[in-house]
């Protein structure tokens, strides 16, 4: 009788957590279903787990795999490479930057109440074009924190630096995924401008010692990174105040005013300690690093150092 109790009483567990399985299963196919069409044949946007698979990998290699394999070995010799890669995402985000303008910022957008246009107008399909394109270069700024494991910077790979490369691409994917456009992309085209100034002071540090005396804006990156949470925090802001709004996503609000304000805290603390408490001047360093976080903190692609 025992068993028999043990056995019933199982298949019921069973069956329950079956049933719950189910549930959820339907729950996400449903809630997918709300997702815009328009972007389902792009790379990367036919469902979730691909991008979360290469996020956790990310992670993993970054925090684990990459520092261990690289323990006994010489740290690589990549300035060739960091070269031609932080110039070629200069180009790729002024090009990110003029399509945001020409698909809405600059041909219809009010910079206010701006909803995502969800028709097949060719204007409407561009956005989201850029708007994929956008997420894509997350994706491949991935690169900035290999390039640290494999020159053997463990110490540059910070919290901040992996939470940003990791969390955010995976939250901005959602908004790509369901909302293409509208003033939810005011944020990626403000980013978009900010990289390029970012990548191409990383281009120039990875030149060489014969262009460091071009670096003596650094404390000016910090400026301009401020600058971009105050922006896009003050814009995002007007939809609380605009209550027949009609875009359609409003969590992709509060998520971007949230991280806005979280990276101007961050960033402040930054410049504090860098350039108000310590008294440090801006200056050309002998030996800087390039395509990231400097020793004394410099930021690079929304990472900040904290000494």
């Amino acid at each position: 009788m025992g068993v028999k109790k043990t056995t019933g009483s199982t298949s019921v567990r069973t069956g329950a957590n079956k049933g719950a399985m189910e549930s959820l299963v339907n729950m996400y196919r449903e809630f997918m279903k709300g997702a815009d069409p328009r972007v389902a044949s792009y790379p990367l946007m036919g469902s979730p787990w691909l991008m979360t698979g290469i996020l956790l990998s990310y992670a993993y290699f970054v925090l684990s795999l990459g520092p261990r394999l690289m323990a006994n070995r010489k740290p690589m010799n990549l300035k060739t490479f960091m070269v031609v890669y932080n110039f070629s995402m200069v180009a790729l985000s002024i090009y990110i930057v003029y399509e945001f303008l020409m698909s809405g910022w600059l041909n219809g957008y009010t910079w206010r109440c701006d909803p995502v246009d969800t028709s097949q107008d060719p204007k409407a399909l561009r956005m989201v074009c850029v708007a994929w394109i956008f997420i894509f270069s997350k994706f491949i700024e991935l690169m900035d924190t290999v390039i640290f494991i494999l020159r053997k910077k463990n110490e540059q790979v910070t919290f901040l630096h992996v939470f940003h490369h990791s969390v955010l691409p995976w939250s901005w994917w959602w908004g790509v995924k369901f909302g293409p456009g509208g003033m939810g992309s005011f944020h990626a085209m403000v980013n978009s401008l900010v990289h390029v100034v970012m990548y191409f002071y990383y281009g120039l540090s990875a030149l060489g010692p014969a262009y460091h005396k071009y670096l003596w804006w650094k404390k000016h990156i910090t400026a301009i990174q401020l600058l971009q949470f105050v922006l896009v925090s003050i814009h995002i802001s007007q939809y609380y105040f605009m209550p027949t709004c009609n875009y359609q996503f409003p969590i992709f609000i509060h998520l971007i005013w949230m991280y806005g304000v979280i990276f101007f805290i961050l960033f402040s603390n930054f410049w504090y300690q860098s350039y108000t408490k310590g008294k440090r001047l801006p200056k050309v360093m002998t030996q800087p690093q390039q395509n990231g976080l400097h020793e004394n903190g410099v930021v690079a692609n929304g990472k900040a150092k904290i000494n």
